[in-house]
C-alpha cells in the first residue's frame, strides 16, 4: 500500500473519531475491491464537512461525512453532495467518481459518502506561488471555464430539476443565511446588520436559474498533478439551482478581498495581476460570457454584496462550531475577525457607483 505524504492529512480529530472497524465490515461489503489494510486520516483545512482519506490495499477512497453535534438547519447535507456529483460525472463535468451513499447512522453516527481519491493539488492561496505567471493564467483560465460549463448543465436532462427551487433564489438565501447568522453570531456586527438590511431591499427582478456550486473558489478545486488543468471541483455542500450570477460573485470575490486575509479567502485587492500573470475580473468575466453566453447586468454590485454577506454568515458559523469544538480546522477560533471584515468589505462595495 502506497501510503499518500499530504502534509495536509493528519490523525482524525478527537470530535471526529470513527470506529474503523465498523467501517471496514461496512463498506467491505458495498464497495468491490475494498480490502484490508485500510489506513484512516482527516483532510485537515476545510470548514464544512469533515473529510478523510482512507487508503485500502490497491486504492484509495474520500470519505465526507456530516460533522457531529448541533448544526444549522439545512446544513452539511451530504446526500446532496452525492446526488448532484453523480449527476455531473454522467454529463462529463469534472467531479469526482460517487461510489457509496451511507443514510444510517449506524456506522459513523452521521450519514456519509465514499468517492474515488483523485491525485492532484489544491491551491488554498490565490496568489498560487509556486505556479509560474504562465500556468497562474492557464488555471484562472480553466476556473472561468468550467464555472460557465456548470451554470451550462441542463439541470432537467441531468435528473437535478428538482434539486432546488429555480426561482427567487436571492430572496430565500438571504433568509436563509441571516437566520443562521443570527442564531450563531456572538456579538452585533453592524456592518453585516447594514449590509443585509441593504441587500433585503435591492433584490433583482431578474434571475438566470442553473445548478449552482454555493463556493466555486480555488481551494475547491482539484488541479493534475502536473497541469495547470481542473480535474474536480469539489465541497459540493451549499450547491442547489438557483441564479447563476450569483455563483459567479463569489467566484470573482478574489478580485476584491485583500491580500492580508486567510490564505483561504485572500485576494488581488491592489495587486499587481499583470506580474503574476493574471488577468482582472473585466477579463475573466469576459471568458465566461463567451462558453455561458450570460452577460452581466447592472445588479453586480448586488450580487458581490450578497456573496459576500454569505461569507460571512459561514465564517461566523466556523467560528460559533470552534468554539463548541465541534470545527474541522484546529485553526477556526480566527474567523470571527473575518466575518467583520467581510461584511465591511460587502457594505462598501453595494454603496460604491455602478
Amino acid at each position: 500500500m502506497n501510503r499518500s505524504t499530504n502534509p495536509n492529512l493528519i490523525p482524525p480529530m478527537p470530535a471526529h473519531r470513527i470506529d474503523e472497524g465498523r467501517l471496514f465490515s461496512y463498506l467491505h461489503d458495498k464497495i468491490d475491491g475494498f480490502e484490508n489494510p485500510m489506513t484512516v486520516r482527516q483532510f485537515q483545512g476545510g470548514q464544512s464537512n469533515p473529510t478523510f482519506l482512507i487508503e485500502c490495499a490497491s486504492h484509495a477512497y474520500v470519505l465526507r461525512k456530516r460533522p457531529p453535534g448541533k448544526l444549522l438547519p439545512s446544513a452539511h447535507q451530504v446526500d446532496r453532495e452525492y446526488r448532484v456529483q453523480a449527476a455531473l460525472a454522467e454529463c462529463g463535468f469534472p467531479v469526482a467518481k460517487m461510489l457509496h451513499y451511507c443514510a444510517s447512522t449506524d456506522v459513523l453516527g452521521t450519514e456519509f459518502y465514499v468517492m474515488d481519491y483523485l491525485k492532484g493539488r489544491v491551491l488554498n492561496d490565490p496568489m498560487m506561488p509556486t505556479l509560474s505567471p504562465a500556468d497562474r493564467a492557464d488555471v484562472q483560465r480553466a476556473m472561468f471555464e468550467t464555472i460557465a460549463s456548470l451554470h451550462s448543465v441542463d439541470y432537467a436532462k441531468a435528473g437535478l430539476e428538482n434539486f432546488g427551487k429555480s426561482t427567487n433564489y436571492a430572496a430565500r438565501q438571504l433568509k436563509r443565511f441571516r437566520q443562521q447568522y443570527e442564531s450563531v453570531a456572538t456579538e452585533d456586527v453592524p456592518a453585516m446588520t447594514a449590509l443585509m438590511a441593504w441587500l433585503d431591499s435591492h433584490i433583482p427582478a431578474r434571475e438566470t436559474a442553473g445548478i449552482v456550486h454555493g463556493d466555486f473558489r480555488l481551494a475547491n478545486m482539484m488541479l493534475h498533478p502536473t497541469e495547470p488543468r481542473i480535474i474536480a471541483v469539489l465541497d459540493w455542500e451549499l450547491s442547489t439551482l438557483g441564479d447563476t450570477l450569483a455563483d459567479l460573485a463569489y467566484c470573482c470575490l478574489c478580485f476584491h478581498m485583500p491580500p492580508m486575509a486567510e490564505p483561504e479567502y485572500s485576494g488581488y485587492a491592489g495587486a499587481d495581476l499583470a506580474s503574476l500573470g493574471l488577468r482582472g475580473e473585466a477579463a475573466c468575466l469576459e471568458i465566461y460570457r463567451q462558453r455561458a453566453g450570460q452577460q452581466l447586468t447592472d445588479d453586480w454590485n448586488f450580487y458581490l454584496g450578497f456573496a459576500l454577506f454569505r461569507s460571512a454568515a459561514i465564517l461566523e458559523g466556523v467560528y460559533a462550531r470552534a468554539l463548541a469544538g465541534n470545527a474541522v480546522d484546529t485553526g477556526a477560533l480566527r474567523f470571527h475577525a473575518m466575518t467583520k471584515l467581510t461584511a465591511q468589505l460587502g457594505l462598501e462595495i453595494v454603496h460604491r457607483p455602478i
